[in-house]
């Protein structure tokens, strides 16, 4: 069994070193004012583009130069954000949208409504909920300047939360790109540009304040209203080590680490100039998933042969160890804490655990022996301690592995591949989803099947996806949540994906620092230096 102590321990040699001895961060190429923030995100920031890759990296970078029609709330609520204000026509299939007045890009050029329309068109191509949009869309005609309509061929009350699913917006010329396609220019209306020419993979991100912006006038809440910048200058500094990233938070190197490594939290807790901030309320549920395109996980046998073998808590504990407060076991496919989250047919996870059931169960599967490539990130502890378990419970019950370390960047690039798992493609990884994404139907993965509107591994289930839609028209709460139920029921009949867990994000920073706005995700707004 993996422990928490065999997984840290082949995190990364770095750890072996006393956490103050850490080495220095290179001093970057301008002198740092006292107006400019020092962040260590939570990996790599490989690629910018926030439609063309779901990587929480990319929708982080996104928050901060792109703005959102409508944005969602620490309540995981909808709210305007660009939007002045709609009004419902049509007995509700009609939604008349105004933009906010002053709304400028980062080259002065005005917000349009032909740039909202041709960025929604490219973002619903890769979300769950902008593909069920587009399918009920029958036009998005321009009215003028600021107003634009989206015409539905039946309502659809969802509108906003759609749109609030990190819809970016952006110039119309940029937003014409294919979704299948990564853009080339980073213009936003947002609070802060993008200084591209200074931007270095795996070393550092800039971001200066877009003094041109005018926030809304309320307070800020999560995604949501005022964003009120106080810092000239954001700085991204990639530490792939979070040993050398802790030390650099003690010696006021850097202001805040959005994910110190677990294993520190206790020596950051105790820190003197240091905070530990619990701002995620909302959670991620751990899962691992599979290429359902090629063998051997296009066999739903094999793929329900595991479940007997998942132990939800040995995956936390390995990640986690005694961090008892940042995780959470008996996890279905739905967020727990939130009204859709379901108990049904949970006991095939939460029932006893039996490997050597797993392993008679493969046997019986039909399992050839296939070589299956797990990738595994190097510079995510958690995902690999997730990707230790699984490895091992797999070679445990006779399946050949291969167990492939990456970086995160890498595993990103290369889980987009539909290639045969020996030809540059893929068999398994563990990932995160968060809790505000898989909270419901309405925006969870997508099982449509033909590769390109599904999730990376493809899963297809045309009974889940009418399932889908049945959620969408059901008359009440308690519909929907009797149609959640026979929804994760059939999940552990077909398995698109095995739930390992939830958890819950601490984050670090330097007590300089005030009036962070709480979300499961870093706001660079409302935050400022004391």
């Amino acid at each position: 069994m993996i422990t928490r102590r065999t997984a840290l321990a082949l995190t990364t040699s770095a750890l072996a070193a006393p956490i103050l001895a850490a080495p220095i961060l290179a001093a970057p190429a301008i002198a740092q004012p006292a107006r400019t923030l020092r962040f260590v995100p939570q990996g790599n920031l490989n690629n910018p583009d926030p439609v063309w890759t779901t990587t929480t990296l990319a929708r982080n970078h996104g928050l901060m130069i792109w703005d959102t029609l409508y944005a969602v709330d620490g309540g995981l609520n909808p709210r305007p954000q660009m939007v002045e204000g709609h009004e419902l026509r049509d007995d509700g299939r009609t939604w008349r949208i105004t933009l906010r007045d002053g709304l400028r890009f980062h080259d002065n050029e005005p917000v349009r409504s032909v740039d909202c329309v041709a960025s929604i068109q490219r973002w619903a191509k890769r979300r769950g909920l902008g593909q069920r949009m587009l399918a009920q869309t029958e036009s998005m005609p321009v009215i003028s300047d600021r107003v634009f309509e989206i015409r539905m061929t039946k309502p659809y009350a969802l509108l906003p939360t759609a749109l609030a699913d990190w819809c970016f917006v952006m110039p119309e010329r940029i937003a014409r790109t294919s979704p299948f396609e990564q853009i080339k220019e980073y213009v936003g209306s947002g609070p802060f540009r993008f200084v591209a020419d200074e931007w270095v993979s795996g070393s550092r991100a800039l971001y200066t304040r877009n003094a041109a912006y005018v926030p809304r006038q309320e307070k800020p809440d999560g995604a949501a209203g005022g964003k009120v910048v106080n810092f000239d200058r954001v700085e991204w500094r990639i530490v792939p080590d979070q040993a050398t990233a802790a030390a650099a938070l003690q010696s006021n190197e850097v202001d805040w680490v959005e994910q110190p490594l677990f294993d520190l939290l206790p020596t950051l807790r105790t820190a003197r100039g240091v905070r530990v901030l619990q701002n995620d309320k909302t959670g991620a549920i751990a899962m691992v998933a599979m290429n359902h395109l090629h063998p051997p996980f296009d066999n739903p046998k094999l793929r329900l042969a595991l479940l007997p073998g998942i132990d939800q808590q040995a995956f936390m504990q390995a990640a986690y160890g005694d961090e008892t407060e940042l995780f959470r076991t008996g996890v279905g496919v739905f967020t727990p804490g939130l009204p859709m989250a379901s108990t049904a047919g949970l006991e095939a996870l939460t029932g006893p655990r039996d490997v050597a059931l797993a392993k008679r169960l493969v046997a019986e599967s039909g399992y050839k022996g296939e070589r299956v490539v797990l990738m595994a990130p190097s510079d995510y502890a958690d995902q690999q301690a997730y990707s230790q378990v699984i490895r091992e419970l797999m070679v445990q019950v006779g399946i050949n592995v291969d167990y492939v370390s990456m970086d995160w960047g890498t595993l990103v690039q290369r889980r987009a591949s539909r290639e045969q798992p020996d030809k540059g493609g893929w068999s398994m990884f563990c990932t995160t989803y968060e809790g505000m994404t898989v909270a419901n139907p309405a925006s969870h993965l997508p099982m449509r099947g033909n590769g390109l509107e599904g999730w990376f591994g493809w899963p297809t289930d045309p009974t889940m996806e009418s399932l889908r839609d049945q959620w969408f028209d059901a008359a009440d709460e308690a519909a929907q949540k009797a149609i959640c139920d026979t929804m994760q029921r059939r999940a552990f009949q077909e398995v698109p994906f095995y739930p390992v867990g939830q958890r819950f994000l601490p984050t670090a920073i330097r007590d300089s620092l005030t009036d962070l706005v709480p979300a499961s995700y870093p706001v660079f707004w409302g935050v400022r230096r004391a």
